[in-house]
């Protein structure tokens, strides 16, 4: 659990930035509800040195990156960074294919607790080739770091990364929007038997508080990553959130069953789908409904009524649900 700048800020990252969501995460209760790492993703790095070792961008982060380090530490937070398993990051920067072990050990002499490593300008090699060196450079180390792999999902990464990472990217990149996130999270149910205690399918990071879904559906995505024991990472601005997301995200019930110490990942077991079938007998027994894809007919165009009831436009007949109080029932059937 924690928070990471790519969804919300991408590139735009600075020192001030960092120090104040260090604050914030410390000082707004999020620490307390499990809110543990500060995750500062790609654009904090320009160049490389004579010997090969990684230099921060002195235009955002003059002071370097282990001030950062150390000053999470002293508000009881851990850190992590970003790097990629090729020869960039996908933002141009520098990668680490080929200097796997003096960046792990710079991130050690750091501080650093935690690297995302993701999949871009991997000159075509496999993942099974790329990761595993990163892992090995890690174990060398004196500190311990958090290994989250970043493949998008690629050469079926969750049948193999228990033996590679902490946990490991299912999917593609999340967008703030209701149709990619319930995609993603489908892709990510089909690997729910590789996920346990000490590796993690992880769906990407959460888009709550970005302000591309409504707030029930942030309810409905940060429920499915808890349910699917994803980690849980912030991806919105903190110190500007409002009180509506900060209780989505400190939610204490919801958050239990995310941290639960059996980590079984849960899994959808039943769906189906029924359309739409307008019909006029009010004798025949409604059949169960699933929302779907409207084609845009006016009998398929719904509305919320005040006597608490959903209606639709043509006739302002009624589903049948719990609250549904009008007599004329719309009748549902399956699709022949």
């Amino acid at each position: 659990m924690g928070w990471n700048s790519w969804n919300k800020f991408g590139c735009n990252i600075n020192e001030k930035l960092i120090m104040d969501t260090i604050d914030t995460l410390y000082e707004s209760g999020l620490i307390d509800v499990g809110y543990n790492y500060i995750n500062l993703d790609d654009c904090w790095q320009i160049s490389r040195d004579e010997n090969g070792v990684i230099v921060p961008d002195p235009e955002r982060f003059p002071n370097g990156i282990k001030p950062l380090v150390e000053y999470a530490h002293s508000k009881g937070l851990k850190f992590g960074l970003y790097s990629d398993a090729g020869t960039k990051t996908c933002a141009g920067r520098p990668g680490s294919l080929g200097y796997e072990e003096i960046d792990a050990q710079t991130y050690s002499d750091w501080g650093v607790d935690y690297i995302k490593y993701d999949n871009c300008y991997n000159e075509g090699i496999s993942s099974k080739e790329r990761y595993p060196k990163m892992r090995d450079a890690l174990k060398k180390v004196e500190h311990p770091i958090f290994y989250s792999m970043c493949n998008w999902g690629e050469e079926d990464v969750a049948t193999w990364a228990s033996d590679v990472g902490n946990s490991w990217r299912t999917t593609g990149d999340i967008i703030d929007h209701w149709k990619s996130m319930i995609k993603i999270i489908e892709d990510n149910d089909k690997w729910y038997k590789y996920a346990g205690q000490g590796g993690w399918n992880d769906p990407d990071m959460l888009e709550v508080g970005n302000g591309g879904m409504t707030l029930e559906e942030y309810k409905t995505h940060f429920s499915l990553w808890a349910i699917s024991k994803a980690p849980l990472l912030i991806g919105c601005d903190i110190n500007t959130m409002t009180k509506e997301i900060y209780d989505i995200l400190t939610n204490k019930e919801v958050i239990a069953i995310n941290q639960d110490s059996l980590g079984k990942q849960g899994r959808k077991v039943w769906s189906k789908t029924f359309k739409y079938v307008k019909k006029t007998d009010l004798s025949a027994d409604p059949t169960p409904l699933e929302i779907s894809e409207c084609d845009g007919r006016d009998e398929q165009k719904w509305y919320f009524k005040e006597d608490g009831s959903i209606r639709n436009e043509e006739g302002d007949l009624c589903i049948e649900i719990p609250g549904c109080k009008n007599e004329r029932i719309v009748q549902l059937s399956t699709a022949p």
